[in-house]
């Protein structure tokens, strides 16, 4: 039986303690581990605490927390919900005025914090889950939350612009989720291993897994290539989740080479499309995985499209999975026919998420149900979504309009080229041209080389007016190339340029 619609997220967990009271729900590297019943008891204790100092059924409350937090905060997570009031996760990895704005912006009542994070300013209260769960063993009776309430509103991660506060109910959060234990996800795995951050679409994600899925959750209290291979040989994860620039580091570190990671079976992707370049060795890295990309938004989950990577469609991102819908239009909203590039737009299979606060903007990306992704794409003859590039990424260069994951994907055939990411800058003939930054692998590689290896590769308006070699990326908190940040490296002095 699925939870499309009857069930609150509390739910999930009560159910759970009562079927696996002592099953590991979740695992922090060095920070402990806790059971399905402890975190029914102290989550319990957490809403008892909060209703205590005044908080009402649909007050926001800021949650604070850094990765080795993870246990803290999935406490805070449900013993928030269980007060009635809205959870809002937020990263500690984020500016002390990006968190300011974000909790100003929801009108937060209360911001509940890391052991070992400072209390954010701006006048609220704030406490850690250990300060509510003192004072009684005994809490009372859970808040009245029907599944159409606001349980979530979660901050886009900002890689165009100012963040959006996304908003979703219950309903929405619940979907899919299964209460019976021979239904339960994943069941090829006894623990499932991820490094994404809270305060992130994909971290939420992982946190519903704990609830849901069978395996235990296992995550570093830090991510680093080193850590993380190390945990895939100690536990033995069968299913592992990683975002593209984890695996860049990983492979680039050659680790799959010194640590044993035959025992993961599936390898999932998500937050950005992998290249097939990086496919490809992800699949040499990992021989006995299923690779797995999956696509989304914050604004369309829980729908998504899966793909299981297949050499003859190396670039496609699947179709619709669990009930939503798909599909790419004109500039008017009108569906395309397969093969021509449009907005991609999702529909939703349950109660649709929207922006809080902002009804402008919301009027822009929800309508009837679908969510504007935001992306230029096309669907094949069978149903198949290809992505051609974010759509404040193409470069519109003279005459033609390029896009720039094409030319990314050209670029991680160069068996020397670690991450390369490819932006517009400005031109005085043709208005922009595009620029490419490079990571290399390992040895130096020169800007000129780079350009003589596409040139057979891409046509000739696609092709780096520019090449940079950097050593690392600018990167939001969920491991996206931040690319507006990409043209004012090209006057740091210590950048190698074509012609060097």
């Amino acid at each position: 039986m699925t939870g499309a619609t009857a069930y609150i997220v509390s739910d999930l967990l009560r159910i759970r303690a009562e079927q696996e009271p002592d099953g590991v729900a979740m695992i922090v590297e060095g920070h402990g581990a806790m059971t399905f019943a402890e975190w029914e008891r102290r989550s319990a204790l957490v809403a008892y605490g909060l209703t205590r100092r005044g908080v009402a059924p649909g007050d926001r409350i800021g949650l604070l927390f850094g990765s080795r937090d993870w246990i803290d905060y999935a406490v805070a997570f449900c013993g928030v919900l269980k007060a009635g009031a809205v959870a809002v996760p937020l990263s500690d990895r984020l500016a002390p005025a990006e968190t300011r704005y974000m909790l100003e912006h929801c009108a937060a009542t209360a911001v509940l914090h890391g052991r070992d994070l400072g209390a954010p300013p701006g006048g609220r209260w704030t406490a850690t889950p250990a300060d509510l769960e003192t004072g009684s063993e005994a809490a009372t009776a859970e808040a009245r939350v029907r599944p159409g309430d606001l349980a979530q509103i979660l901050y886009t991660s900002g890689t165009t612009g100012r963040p959006k506060g996304v908003g979703a109910s219950h309903a929405n959060l619940a979907y899919g989720c299964v209460t019976r234990p021979n239904r339960r996800r994943f069941a090829h795995s006894r623990h499932l291993l991820h490094a994404f951050p809270i305060g992130t679409n994909a971290g939420q994600t992982m946190l519903l897994n704990a609830l849901d899925a069978r395996p235990a959750v296992l995550t570093p209290a830090r991510f680093t290539p080193g850590r993380f291979a190390r945990l895939i040989e100690t536990y033995r994860p069968g299913t592992v989740f990683m975002v593209p620039s984890m695996a860049i580091e990983l492979l680039n570190a050659g680790l799959h080479e010194r640590h044993d990671m035959s025992s993961v079976l599936l390898l999932g992707s998500a937050a950005a499309a992998l290249p097939p370049a990086l496919s490809e060795r992800l699949s040499a890295a990992f021989p006995n995985a299923t690779l797995t990309n999956y696509y989304t938004s914050t604004e369309a989950a829980p729908a998504q499209t899966i793909m299981i990577y297949d050499r003859e469609r190396p670039t496609a991102l699947g179709r619709p999975a669990f009930g939503g819908g798909l599909r790419v239009t004109d500039e008017a909203g009108d569906p395309l026919p397969a093969g021509e590039v449009g907005e991609i737009w999702m529909r939703s299979p349950t109660a649709p998420r929207s922006y809080y606060g902002d009804d402008a903007a919301g009027a822009q990306a929800f309508r009837n149900g679908w969510v504007r992704m935001g992306d230029l794409g096309r669907l094949d003859a069978d149903g198949y979504l290809y992505l051609v590039d974010r759509e404040s990424d193409v470069v519109k260069t003279g005459a033609f309009k390029v896009s720039t994951l094409q030319v990314e994907a050209a670029l991680y055939e160069h068996p020397g080229v670690g991450e390369a990411a490819v932006f517009g800058v400005p031109h005085p003939v043709l208005g922009t041209v595009l620029a490419a930054a490079i990571v290399p692998r390992s040895e130096a590689i020169s800007a000129a080389e780079v350009r003589e290896f596409l040139r057979d590769r891409v046509a000739g308006h696609e092709l780096p007016e520019r090449v940079i070699v950097v050593d690392d990326l600018p990167r939001n908190r969920s491991g996206k190339v931040i690319k507006r940040e990409l043209p004012a490296l090209l006057g740091d002095s210590r950048l190698h340029t074509e012609g060097d």
